[in-house]
């Protein structure tokens, strides 16, 4: 992306110029791989630069719509104008929030691990609910999400959860839900009737793409295999399709127990080591964390990015923004998408603010 992000216009179609001349080279084909990377920048170009031409277009019809209104007659046609103007402003709310995605990683896919606290069967429970809140999101808001590794726990919720969330600028939506989510509730598990409070924490991770490089040798590597968990009965696994790889100088481990071939199962747990040793590459030149993954503290009290109160009363709150809603149902259903802006444009103000 050149610089000065989405909302400089003019720069970019200069490039795109630039990117189409390129195009026309008669060598150009010599070189498959540089032909789609070119080809590859031009169509991500064309992409964000649509939303300002349909934006354009919206504005000067509703000109033309205010100028009919003021003619004898027109009163009918304001409130066509006034729906219109909010479309438009509903537009341009979405251009700003995509103008703080300006790193090159934003726009790629996303994988978002979850891991329950301590806590027992009430945080793992709650790992579970983070986990169905997050593929509401993604179904709600056109993005392809997949489980790729998943491990239940013996009584209810899981022990640990890896989804895959395809579709541009997934990453960098996402990238802002990485850190602790705290649970406050009467617990269904006590007999008691208490209330508990739970963690789980969140990571966010880039998928890595071809245009980024991260070196792995083959010798660092220890892949073992082992039976997919299933549901049992003529669906249960029989052979050791699933596959766990471990990068012996970090200590990473990854898995995948979707696909049904072996083969695919080390080709996704490959994207998943790529993609957290990108991250752990990014941390070592960059000590703020946040940046790329979030901050990866204690799953307990104290380090959580945002709290969802559901008794003695109903409450979320991000802790980093101060936003604030009580329609808790709501949230856990998937709609998240006003923490993600609002935490998207808080850190964008917070870069602008002098040290």
């Amino acid at each position: 992306m050149p610089s000065g992000g989405i909302f400089d216009v003019p720069s970019q179609q200069k490039h795109l110029e630039t990117l189409e001349k390129k195009l026309l080279a008669e060598n150009l084909w010599d070189d498959p791989a540089r032909a789609q990377e070119i080809l590859k920048e031009k169509s991500g170009i064309e992409n964000s630069l649509q939303p300002f031409y349909l934006v354009e277009k919206k504005f000067e019809d509703l000109h033309v719509l205010l100028e009919l209104s003021e003619e004898e007659g027109g009163e009918s046609l304001l409130e066509d104008a006034e729906k219109d103007v909010n479309t438009l402003i509903s537009e341009l709310d979405d251009i700003e929030l995509r103008s703080t995605l300006s790193q090159k990683e934003d726009r790629n896919n996303a994988i978002l691990t979850i891991n329950p606290g301590a806590g027992g069967t009430e945080s793992q429970d709650w790992a579970q609910i983070l986990m169905r809140m997050y593929m509401r999101w993604a179904e709600q808001n056109g993005f392809k999400v997949e489980v790729v590794d998943l491990l239940p726990a013996e009584e209810a919720g899981i022990k640990s959860a890896t989804l895959t969330v395809s579709g541009q600028y997934a990453y960098g939506y996402l990238k802002g839900e990485a850190g602790v989510h705290r649970l406050v509730r009467i617990s269904p598990f006590d007999a008691n009737k208490r209330r508990h409070t739970s963690f789980a924490a969140i990571l966010v991770y880039p998928e890595v793409t071809e245009d980024i490089e991260v070196d792995i040798n083959e010798d660092d590597l220890r892949i073992d295999t082992y039976r997919a968990s299933g549901a049992g009965g003529q669906h249960v696994n029989k052979t050791d399709s699933a596959v766990r790889i471990t990068h012996v100088p970090t200590g990473i481990v990854v898995c995948c127990q979707n696909e049904r071939s072996q083969h695919k199962n080390k080709a996704v747990a490959m994207k998943l080591l790529k993609a957290r040793l990108f991250a752990k590459k990014k941390k070592e030149q960059d000590e703020k964390m946040e940046e790329f993954i979030g901050e990866k503290k204690d799953i307990a009290w104290g380090n959580q990015i945002r709290s969802y109160t559901l008794q003695p009363y109903q409450m979320i709150k991000d802790h980093r923004t101060g936003l604030e809603t009580g329609n808790v149902n709501a949230v856990l259903n998937g709609e998240i998408n006003d923490f993600i802006k609002q935490y998207l444009l808080f850190k964008k103000e917070k870069k602008k603010m002098p040290a």
